[in-house]
C-alpha cells in the first residue's frame, strides 16, 4: 500500500496551534508536509518529523502534482489565502500547493478561521465548494461533551481527520 503523503499548511496568526497540533496527531505511517505563512521555528522539525517547506519556495517538490499529494488542509485558513485561492492566485507555496489539489482534484480542506463571514468570503467559500473544495471551520458541537479547551481542539481534528479518512478516536461520537 502507497504511503499517503499530507500537506498541512497555516496561514493568518489565530490557531496557527491547530494546525501544529493537526500534525502532532496524524498516523506516523503518513508523509507529513507542513507550510506556514510566517517563519517556522527550527524545532518543528526536530520534533515532529515533518518537512517544513519555505512559503516563499514556489519550487518546492508539493507544488508540483507530480509529487503525488494526496490530500491538504489549511488550518487555519485566513480570509485573504481562501480568496487567493478562489481566484486562482498561486503567489506562495500555500496558495500554489492549494491550487495543484484543485488542478489534480485531489482532497483539499480549508478551515477558515474569521467570524463572521462577509458575503466576499461566503462567496468564495460557494466558489470552491462547487469546484470540490471541502469547507470545514473549526466548530464544535456540544453532544461530545467536550470539557477542555483541548477537547475542543481534538473534536475539530477529529472531524477534519473523518474527511481525509484518518481514522481516530479523538472524539466522543454521536449515540
Amino acid at each position: 500500500m502507497k504511503e499517503r503523503k499530507i500537506v498541512v499548511a497555516s496561514s493568518g496568526a489565530s490557531g496557527v496551534n491547530l494546525g501544529i497540533k493537526i500534525l502532532e496527531l496524524l498516523p506516523q505511517e503518513i508523509e507529513k508536509h507542513f507550510i506556514m505563512t510566517q517563519h517556522a521555528e527550527v524545532v518543528l522539525d526536530k520534533e515532529l518529523h515533518i518537512t517544513i517547506h519555505e512559503n516563499e519556495n514556489i519550487a518546492s517538490s508539493i507544488a508540483s502534482g507530480s509529487f503525488g499529494v494526496d490530500a491538504m488542509i489549511i488550518a487555519p485558513c485566513s480570509m485573504n489565502t481562501l480568496a487567493k485561492i478562489a481566484c486562482g492566485i498561486a503567489d506562495n507555496l500555500v496558495t500554489r500547493c492549494a491550487s495543484v489539489m484543485i488542478k489534480e482534484r485531489k482532497q483539499l480542506i480549508l478551515a477558515p478561521r474569521e467570524m463572521p463571514f462577509s458575503a466576499i468570503a461566503l462567496e468564495n467559500m460557494h466558489k470552491l465548494s462547487m469546484l470540490g473544495v471541502i469547507i470545514a471551520p473549526p466548530v464544535m458541537a456540544y453532544y461530545s461533551k467536550q470539557q477542555t479547551l483541548d477537547d475542543m481542539e481534538n473534536f475539530i481534528i477529529g472531524k477534519w481527520f473523518d474527511l481525509l479518512g484518518i481514522e481516530n478516536s479523538l472524539y466522543k461520537r454521536w449515540e
